[in-house]
C-alpha cells in the first residue's frame, strides 16, 4: 500500500473503519472521474479542497483550511468566508496543499495529515447514503457516510454554496 494511503487506512482503523480503502486501477483526479469509476453519483464524492482563508479568525497570512464538498456543488468562497469567521478565502496554492495535508491535489485525503487543519463539510453530502473520498493518493478511495465524515475530520457543517 503507497504510504500516504497507509497513513489514511491508519486513521480510519483507529476510529474502527477497516476494510474502507480501495486503491484503483487508474487516478481519478476528479469527482466525475471518481464518480465514474466507482458508478455512483458525482454528487456522492466528498471532495477535499484546500483553501487559505485570512482576516477575522485566521491569520492575515492566511491558513489553510479544508473544505469537504459534494462534487456535485462549487464552493461559493465569498458566501462560505463569513460563515466561518475569515475576510477571505482563495485556493491554496499547490505547495501549500502539500504542506498542509502531505498530499497532492487530486489525491487530498479528509484525513491522514502532517496535523489537523480546520475543516468545514458541505450539508448536501449527508444527502448520499454512501459517499467516496480520495485515500491519499489519486488511485485510492475509501467509503464513509457524511456522519462518520463529520467524526473523523472533526469538521464543522456550514453550506458552502
Amino acid at each position: 500500500m503507497h504510504p500516504k494511503v497507509q497513513a489514511v487506512a491508519d486513521v480510519l482503523a483507529a476510529q474502527g473503519m477497516t476494510d474502507r480503502v480501495l486503491e484503483i486501477t487508474e487516478p481519478t483526479h476528479t469527482a466525475q472521474a471518481a464518480a465514474d469509476y466507482l458508478g455512483c453519483e458525482v454528487g456522492a464524492i466528498a471532495n477535499s479542497l484546500v483553501f487559505s482563508a485570512t482576516g477575522g479568525a485566521f491569520a492575515d497570512e492566511g491558513e489553510p483550511v479544508l473544505v469537504m464538498t459534494s462534487g456535485s456543488h462549487r464552493v461559493d468562497t465569498s458566501a462560505l468566508a463569513p460563515r466561518i469567521g475569515a475576510t477571505n478565502i482563495g485556493r491554496a496554492k499547490p505547495e501549500v496543499v502539500k504542506s498542509a495535508t502531505g498530499q497532492v491535489i487530486g489525491g487530498v485525503a479528509p484525513v491522514g495529515h502532517p496535523a489537523p487543519l480546520p475543516t468545514f463539510v458541505d450539508p448536501v453530502l449527508a444527502g448520499y447514503p454512501e459517499i467516496w473520498a480520495a485515500a491519499g493518493i489519486a488511485a485510492s478511495v475509501f467509503r464513509l457516510t457524511y456522519d462518520e465524515l463529520v467524526a473523523i475530520t472533526g469538521g464543522t457543517v456550514v453550506e458552502v454554496e
